[in-house]
């Protein structure tokens, strides 16, 4: 891992340190330090950031209308062998912003030097980043969309199919499927407005922060911030090169994203076992086993499920790499973007899964209402109508639905099985009429309560969900 003494490598290798540096790195500092491999995802924001940089240049006269054309075609020149596959990227240029400027060099010449006046690599990777994270917010709300739409269109078309309600994964009262797959719109809601705002919250211009302290060159920040879309200059420019907490934002929403999509994948997951029988996949996101031929696997839901770890891990991974940095840049700041490309990544894979299982899922609508009247789920409507009807204070009820499903269970009944002696037995004042709320349906139809889990309340619901959505 020697060095070498050959001073033209050393130039030729690394120009933007000047003439402070006479030998190159060692192969270990060099495979260290370089991150080109990750950061050349970040070649249009910082071809983008260096038009709009040196088209300032020119109206505030700092650099020659000549020389930004000359810039200005260059770099567009670049991003086209970019975009066609034909651009090398060279290792020992460490990162996008020099293999870039390199290439800018060889094309056309000395003005190429001219368009790193009055700033830094530190804000200049500030503002890439800050662009591409404020794309990624607008894809996964995108996404998001979409993955709401395709549960809308599901909870419509079963807004009055019963199926059981779950607390501790125990049978609890009988839902509208509808109703059910509502709830995860209303996740996702959140999910999306969580993006939304970190994106207004990351949409201030970090250029012309410099290196720390800002630049002695009459430059015009509005202008620049202005040009690539930010709502204005970052007014610290400390801030604006130090600065990480914006994707710290970024990942605690996709980490929060994440862990709600892996809810509804490890439903999908259960009501798609033998078990459970509620719903199916079809093959688009079934596998098979290689050794047992009868296997039908939900491998697709599984991944999500399993996705959180990874996106979970990249937030804290990030939260520990600024831990104790002290003000300004460092270089440790370079970690943060394998971490946040590779989060995002698996959360956009996470979100295009789920909006194509959400579409996809078919549902047994036997199995669903069957399980819904099961281990008693219709007592605690028991309990309400001997509180509406005969006026009993609720804890009472709850003590006479309990006797009566003591007693339903002994004789292996259903509560709407039971003889009304047996009611009358523990309440006589019970009549015929109990017989008229004790079933699954009548229980899910009888929730009218805004928000409920009621048919017509679930319609209300999707309506309202249409209009927000345009659906």
């Amino acid at each position: 891992m020697s060095s070498s003494s050959d001073p033209k490598a050393a130039a030729s290798s690394h120009q933007m340190w000047g003439g402070r540096f006479t030998t190159r790195p060692s192969d270990v500092m060099q495979a260290i330090n370089t991150c080109v491999d990750v950061d050349q995802r970040l070649a249009e924001e910082d071809i983008l950031g260096s038009l709009a940089h040196s088209d300032m240049l020119a109206a505030c006269a700092i650099i020659s209308q000549d020389d930004k054309a000359a810039i200005h075609e260059g770099l567009i020149a670049i991003r086209e062998d970019i975009r066609a596959g034909r651009f090398e990227w060279k290792p020992e240029l460490e990162d996008v912003h020099m293999n870039i400027e390199a290439a800018l060099k060889a094309r056309i010449g000395a003005p190429a030097g001219r368009l790193h006046t009055a700033r830094s690599r530190n804000d200049q990777v500030a503002t890439d980043f800050r662009l591409w994270m404020r794309g990624a917010c607008a894809r996964m709300t995108s996404l998001l969309r979409d993955y709401q739409k395709a549960l809308l269109a599901q909870a419509e078309a079963h807004a009055d199919w019963v199926m059981p309600g779950f607390t501790h994964l125990q049978t609890a009262q009988p839902i509208s499927l509808g109703h059910h797959l509502l709830c995860w719109v209303e996740h996702a809601e959140r999910d999306l407005g969580r993006f939304e705002d970190a994106a207004k919250r990351l949409n201030e211009s970090p250029l012309g922060s410099a290196a720390l302290a800002g630049t002695a060159f009459g430059i015009d920040r509005h202008h620049t911030a202005q040009a690539l879309g930010f709502d204005r200059p970052m007014a610290n420019s400390l801030d604006g090169v130090s600065s990480r907490d914006f994707a710290l934002e970024v990942l605690s929403a996709a980490a929060i994203c994440a862990v709600n999509l892996s809810r509804f994948a490890e439903e999908i997951v259960l009501w798609s076992s033998r078990r459970f029988g509620f719903a199916s996949l079809s093959d688009a996101f079934s596998t098979g086993s290689s050794i047992m031929p009868q296997k039908r696997n939900p491998d697709a839901a599984e991944l999500v499920r399993a996705k959180p770890g990874k996106i979970c891990g990249a937030l804290q991974s990030l939260l520990i790499v600024m831990k104790g940095l002290p003000l300004a840049y460092s270089k440790d700041m370079q970690e943060d973007k394998v971490i946040v490309f590779t989060a995002l990544d698996d959360l956009d894979l996470a979100l295009n899964a789920m909006i194509g299982m959400a579409g996809d899922l078919t549902f047994n609508k036997a199995a669903l209402e069957a399980a819904a009247g099961e281990a008693y789920s219709d007592a605690t409507d028991l309990a309400d109508w001997t509180v509406r009807e005969l006026g009993l204070p609720f804890r009472d009820a709850h003590h006479v639905a309990g006797s009566l499903v003591k007693a339903a269970e002994a004789r292996g009944l259903a509560l709407a099985q039971l003889p009304l002696e047996v009611f009358q037995s523990v309440e006589p004042r019970i009549d015929d009429r109990i017989y008229s709320v004790l079933s699954a349906r009548a229980s899910m139809e009888s929730r009218v309560s805004y928000g409920g889990t009621a048919p017509s309340q679930v319609r209300v619901q999707v309506q309202r969900w249409r209009e927000a959505l345009g659906a």
